[in-house]
Parts: structure tokens; C-alpha cells; sequence
């Protein structure tokens, strides 16, 4: 192992040649970081762009600000996954991009306003909080990242026997969770 990695026992866990530096691969700043974010399907990321452009054009950037907005930040799309999109879009003759002091203003096009307009009521809004979006869940998430600061700390100690117990406690909480899972 590398020698500055037994220092921190969080790269040691991660083991030779995975340094994760204080952190869970996979998430965020922090020991376990914010919640995952809402995964869209590319079918949620398009209905949302033809919404928001039938309100009004607007460039990337307003596209997510606004669904993050309105998702109150349990949705916050990535350029990656807006900016393909809105080009995908444009090909199938369904927005119109401009540009306005450097940017590329979109807007819907006539046959973009006809699909809108057909489709509006069995699209809903897609950046509504969905059932598997809950109070309850916000709250386990809450609880997940206080319990990963406590482990982060623990593991900051370098007290063997708090390590130990801080393991084990894991475990059968992760074994208590699967249970529930099962029944």
C-alpha cells in the first residue's frame, strides 16, 4: 500500500491503487456526498425542453436552471444530457436555434408548437416531484449522509477498536436493511 494511505484509513479501504481520498467512489464532496440525482430518461429530458420552450425561447443554460428550479433541485440536468437533446431536436425540425449576442436562442418551430399542443396533457410535467420522490425518501438521504460524516470521522481517529465497532455497527445495520428488503 502506499504509505500516505495509512494514514487515512479511507484509502486504505478502497485498497492498492484506489485512492478515493476521504470519500465513496461515486459520489460527491463529503464521505457519502448529496443523494444520487433523479435519473431522467432521455424521453423526460425532450418533453421537458418542449415545455419550457412553449413558454418561451431559451438557451441552455435557462433550460436547466429552470428544471432545476422547478424540481426544486432533485433534478439537475447536466449540459451533457440538455445540450444533445436540444440539437436532436433541432434536426427533427421541432426547435430553431438563434443566435442573440453569442448564444443560441431556442425556440420552438411551428411543427414543435403542433406536437406541443397535441401531446400537453399526456406529457404532465415531467420535472413534478414523483412518488419515489417523498418526504420519507429526502429524509433517509438526510440520514445516510449524517451517518457517512459519523463514519468519515471514525475513520479520521485512527482508534482501531472505534474502527472495528463502527464496521461491525454497518454491517448489521446493512444486514437489518436487507431483511426489511426481503420481507
Amino acid at each position: 500500500m502506499y504509505a500516505h494511505s495509512m494514514r487515512n484509513p479511507m484509502l486504505m479501504m478502497a485498497g492498492p491503487g484506489k485512492r478515493h481520498h476521504g470519500r465513496h467512489p461515486g459520489y460527491g464532496p463529503g464521505p457519502l456526498g448529496p443523494p444520487p440525482r433523479a435519473r431522467r430518461d432521455r424521453g423526460d429530458v425532450r418533453l421537458a425542453i418542449l415545455l419550457l420552450l412553449d413558454e418561451q425561447p431559451r438557451h441552455g443554460y435557462e433550460i436547466i436552471t429552470e428544471l432545476t428550479e422547478r424540481s426544486e433541485g432533485r433534478w439537475r440536468p447536466s449540459p451533457g444530457s440538455v445540450y444533445p437533446v436540444l440539437k436532436r431536436l433541432a434536426k427533427e425540425g421541432l426547435v430553431g436555434p438563434t443566435k442573440q449576442e453569442g448564444k443560441n436562442i431556442f425556440a420552438l418551430t411551428p411543427a414543435g408548437k403542433a406536437l406541443v399542443e397535441q401531446q400537453r396533457e399526456s406529457w404532465g410535467e415531467p420535472w413534478a416531484r414523483s412518488d419515489e420522490d417523498s418526504e420519507e425518501t429526502d429524509e433517509l438521504w438526510s440520514q445516510a449522509r449524517q451517518l457517512g460524516a459519523a463514519v468519515w470521522q471514525v475513520g479520521q481517529s485512527a482508534n482501531s477498536e472505534h474502527i472495528a465497532a463502527a464496521a461491525q455497527a454497518l454491517a448489521e445495520a446493512r444486514k437489518t436493511i436487507y431483511r426489511m428488503l426481503a420481507e
